[in-house]
């Protein structure tokens, strides 16, 4: 049992913590899994406790904690892997630290250790884990046109309003181009989840989130006085200062000229970096 729990404790200390500014994780601590009944050892227990630790740090969305840590988390899974029959049996609670309320209850069986559905044993363990919200802050886009880049400087708080201090619209007809640059205000929604596989137009790109965004902006080209796009794929990059949205984005330009302009007749904020 010291040898055991020493291996939990280097496994804590191997744990990264992931910063991402004001973005707090929410802690989920996994409590060394038992065993029920004959036909398992402590060390079947031991490697499935590895694997869960290992699949829910990989998220990224979450700090996971061991040992003596695990019992002061917000979220405390707790579990037993037994033999029923001819099958290899996992279950685990995730309760709520604060109220010891069990929040749900995960079931995975397999023939054997090595076909266990780890991914989705864990998908169900975090089910009611308040994933974080990685676009609160100030972000900034840039699309590049004959005349200059165009510039869009918005702001995502915490009670799902938005900012907008600089929103650049911008039209190209024949000879002639416009440019107004636009200030604002406006809503967004934002469903996170753990990176999953999403079919955009027949492309399968990997997505962090789907957002809503809702603004109504001042001194803007008239085709863009009210913007309106729902169900964006968003993607972060591994540390989580880029982003880019998917399946649409958000509409700044219309070139009427041609692609000896612009290639696209129709244009898009797409891009975003963090600035704050």
């Amino acid at each position: 049992m010291k040898k055991l729990i020493s291996v939990f404790i280097a496994l804590f200390l191997a744990i990264p913590v992931f910063s991402q500014g004001t973005v707090r994780l929410p802690t989920v601590g996994v409590m060394p899994f038992e065993t029920l009944g004959p036909g398992l050892d402590p060390g079947d227990a031991y490697e499935l406790t590895r694997l869960v630790i290992n699949e829910l740090s990989a998220w990224e969305i979450m700090t996971v904690l061991l040992g003596e840590q695990a019992a002061n988390a917000e979220y405390i899974v707790t579990g037993t892997i037994s033999r029923e029959q001819n099958q290899i049996v996992l279950r685990a609670s995730t309760t709520l630290r604060s109220t010891g309320r069990a929040l749900n209850h995960s079931r995975e069986n397999a023939p054997s250790m090595a076909e266990l559905p780890i991914e989705a044993f864990c998908i169900q363990i975090a089910e009611h884990v308040p994933f974080p919200n990685f676009m609160l802050g100030k972000w900034r886009a840039s699309l590049e046109v004959p005349d200059g880049p165009l510039i869009a400087i918005i702001e995502f708080r915490s009670d799902r309003t938005i900012i907008v201090e600089r929103y650049d619209t911008w039209e190209h007809n024949g000879s002639y181009s416009l440019r107004y640059q636009a200030i604002g205000r406006g809503s967004y929604s934002y469903i996170p989840y753990r990176r999953r596989n999403v079919n955009i137009g027949g492309s399968i790109i990997q997505a962090d989130a789907t957002v809503s965004i809702n603004l109504n902006l001042e001194d803007a080209l008239p085709a863009f006085v009210s913007v309106a796009q729902g169900g964006l794929r968003v993607q972060f990059d591994g540390a989580r200062n880029n982003f880019e949205l998917f399946g649409g984005g958000l509409p700044c330009g219309n070139n009427f000229t041609g692609p000896s302009v612009h290639p696209s007749t129709n244009l898009f904020f797409t891009r975003f970096a963090k600035i704050q």
